[in-house]
């Protein structure tokens, strides 16, 4: 993972009450600051396949259209503390072509990655323990044939995460998103969701 600055452009806010979930969470408020609390369902994820060998197709994601030349960032709270909490970003086709790409709780250390699907899922991971209990902000940009994914931490540099190709044209979604795939009570704030042109250049 590398540090790097993305090309920075206008941007503009997208109001909570634009998208439509994917998955109903058990939960959602927004608070005076404008802040929308989201409560995922124990047992909610996102998989196919891949090594675990099931199909995991119950995330919560909050999307609106997402158009190639665009790009789509996310900022979140990171309240986690059991195996597999998660949220970030997700971007979806189908339910066998998707993206999700956030902060995860694993084996006791958050970690940054993304999970790219298409027909089974492949998942890259990195320790972030400094990150922990901080609020992190995920960024996805489509341009051309791939979705360059980055992130950082409060008002940190941003570093590269991954370039995944991607083939969708049409029809494709994006939006905030939250998972509890081993326990219940897990509540995300996210605090700021915002469209804006593609990164000009990965570098």
């Amino acid at each position: 993972m590398s540090d790097v600055i993305p090309t920075q452009s206008a941007s503009r806010d997208i109001p909570w009450d634009a998208g439509r979930w994917s998955n109903r969470p058990v939960s959602t408020r927004v608070s005076e600051d404008g802040t929308l609390y989201v409560m995922a369902a124990e047992g909610s994820d996102a998989w196919r396949h891949t090594s675990y060998g099931f199909v995991h197709d119950t995330e919560h994601a909050l999307l609106v259209s997402f158009i190639s030349g665009t790009s789509m960032e996310v900022e979140f709270g990171t309240p986690f503390e059991e195996q597999f909490d998660q949220a970030g970003i997700f971007v979806r086709v189908s339910a066998e072509h998707w993206v999700k790409a956030g902060i995860e709780f694993t084996d006791g250390t958050p970690h940054i990655g993304a999970v790219v699907t298409d027909g089974r899922s492949d998942w890259s991971a990195t320790p972030v323990p400094g990150w922990s209990g901080r609020p992190v902000t995920m960024r996805i940009s489509w341009a051309d044939d791939a979705l360059t994914v980055r992130a950082r931490c409060s008002e940190g540099p941003w570093k590269l995460v991954r370039v995944a190709p991607f083939d969708a044209w049409e029809g494709v979604t994006a939006g905030p998103f939250v998972c509890a795939p081993t326990r219940s009570g897990l509540e995300v704030p996210f605090c700021r969701w915002s469209v804006g042109e593609a990164d000009r250049s990965l570098h």
